[in-house]
């Protein structure tokens, strides 16, 4: 498999006041009381690494004790403001383990462990540059994945939830090959899902670290789930493949996975399931998709040659003469969203047996 090359260092786009000016309405743009330049003050660090003594490109810092005890707390504020109401009588209970930064890849986020002293549960959340780009990654996979996403922003600085699963890399590493016939059919299928609304949605870079595979326990079995977890390259890069994961050589194993596992017949069958109800979701948040499109279409995510260069592909793609006319990479995103409502709105799966 010929590997995809994408930008080494997509640039930051700064949040435009009127994307602030749509979080805002609907409760993403609160005011939190510490920014992520106050967290690049540590005074020193060591390397974190995981159970086989890898380095896992993360590194705990470590602050001053003054700085560690106004950071602390404003960090636990955060935390109440992200999964509750930001009532402060929980504070007391509540413990930085950690605070981690990451040296690899563009966001170099900050990972904070939080623990309940109670009873020793903890969760993490991350602390970003709010990057417009992937503040309209979480927006669009909040409205049009089957998950929903908790996030803040405030000015320059993005408070984002944790996501559970296991690491994609991880799971085809050690797990997949432990799965039996019925489970590697079922992630199968799910990686044809999860590879349809990525490409439909503009999402790129989905490569096996990028996604984490939910496994839940249902009454007789196990069943699968594939969740993004990095949305960096939302609507960025040129290349239409970009943003089909199965074109990555780290997803080499999935696409395998689904030759071996599924007919073709099948695979059509589950993208059109996937598109007719990417199509549902689109009409569940009406006005909130279009207002947030109207932000992505007066805004700079992306460079001339990278949207001249997606446009032409996709009109290829689908011979849809808007995509030739679109200018900026919100109106091709709005233009596949009309072009999948027209298309699939009232699909009959009865003509796919």
């Amino acid at each position: 498999m010929e590997d995809l090359k994408i930008s080494k260092k997509k640039p930051s786009f700064p949040v435009t006041p009127k994307l602030h000016d749509y979080l805002y309405e609907y409760n993403r743009n609160i005011k939190i009381p510490i920014f992520y330049e106050d967290l690049l003050r540590f005074q020193g660090s060591v390397v974190v690494y995981d159970k086989e003594e890898k380095d896992t490109l993360w590194i705990r810092v470590f602050y001053n004790e003054f700085e560690r005890e106004e950071i602390d707390l404003s960090l636990k504020k955060v935390y109440t403001i992200l999964h509750s109401d930001g009532n402060e009588n929980t504070i007391p209970f509540l413990n930085v383990d950690a605070i981690d930064y990451c040296t690899f890849g563009n966001s170099k986020p900050f990972r904070i462990k939080i623990r309940n002293i109670l009873n020793d549960n903890f969760t993490y959340f991350y602390v970003k540059i709010a990057d417009a780009s992937r503040v309209y990654g979480l927006e669009l996979e909040h409205m049009l994945s089957p998950y929903n996403l908790n996030f803040l922003v405030y000015k320059n600085t993005l408070i984002e939830e944790h996501i559970v699963g296991i690491p994609g890399d991880e799971f085809v590493k050690n797990m997949l090959p432990k799965c039996d016939k019925s489970e590697k059919a079922q992630i199968a299928k799910e990686f044809v899902k999860f590879n349809e609304r990525c490409m439909i949605r503009l999402l790129g870079d989905m490569r096996s670290y990028n996604y984490v595979i939910v496994p839940t326990h249902d009454f007789d079995h196990v069943v699968y789930k594939i969740r993004a977890i990095d949305f960096d390259q939302q609507s960025y890069e040129g290349k239409f493949n970009i943003y089909r994961p199965q074109f990555f050589k780290e997803n080499l194993k999935m696409v395998e996975l689904v030759s071996n596992s599924i007919q073709k017949l099948s695979i059509d069958q589950y993208k059109t399931e996937e598109r007719s109800i990417l199509v549902k979701r689109l009409k569940s948040f009406p006005g909130r998709v279009d207002k947030l499109l109207d932000c992505m279409c007066t805004d700079t995510i992306s460079k001339e040659e990278n949207i001249d260069l997606l446009k032409m592909k996709i009109f290829e793609f689908t011979q849809d003469v808007k995509f030739k006319h679109s200018k900026n990479m919100g109106e091709i995103l709005r233009c596949s969203m009309e072009f999948l409502t027209r298309n699939y709105e009232n699909v009959n799966l009865e003509n796919l047996k």
